[in-house]
């Protein structure tokens, strides 16, 4: 088995697994980037890099680029919701790039995406905090026990005071206390 040594080790399979569950979330709210900058392709060929690395391809320059796109297309995108689906999807590229260094930055590479598919609902509905917080916990639910284990290496999420950060905080949070 292929590992990654840093701070700690991940094998590729923990890395797919990891890929797997953010771009679970990416893919629920591309659609919502696609509708709000069609013929944008970036996000969708992100993702595309992320599903080809989780069913078991190597991880290649692929995934870096494509994430790089996705998140440029981001920045380039005129909502908010448009940013965070985009952003997800290039999270979910660079998840085969996880680093294996014990740092609070690195977590956002496994719980951003769901965070922003939350924060995504919520605008949705009216900025409903109720809906992103149900969100969360269904993200709490998908999350599976080896993805619980990659995370507990890590530090927890840093804090800020935007929603997302807030989301992926409490996200965080509650992975944390299943174990």
């Amino acid at each position: 088995m292929t590992t990654v040594s840093g701070e700690f080790e991940l094998t590729m399979d923990e890395l797919r697994v990891v890929a797997r569950y953010v771009a679970e979330s990416a893919q629920e709210v591309l659609p919502v980037f696609e509708e709000t900058v069609p013929g944008d392709p970036r996000p969708r060929a992100a993702l595309d890099a992320a599903w080809e690395f989780i069913n078991g391809a190597k991880r290649t320059r692929l995934q870096r680029v494509t994430s790089l796109d996705a998140h440029r297309a981001a920045k380039e995108a005129g909502t908010e919701a448009a940013r965070l689906a985009a952003r997800s999807a290039g999270d979910a590229a660079s998840a085969a790039y996880l680093h294996p260094i014990a740092r609070a930055t690195q977590v956002g590479h496994i719980l951003r995406a769901a965070a922003s598919a939350a924060r995504i609902a919520e605008l949705s509905a009216a900025d409903d905090p109720a809906v992103g917080n149900m969100l969360i916990e269904q993200a709490r639910q998908r999350a599976t026990p080896v993805l619980i284990a990659v995370l507990s290496r890590y530090p927890l999420a840093p804090t800020a005071k935007n929603r997302v950060a807030q989301l992926m905080s409490t996200l965080d949070a509650s992975l944390r206390a299943s174990v």
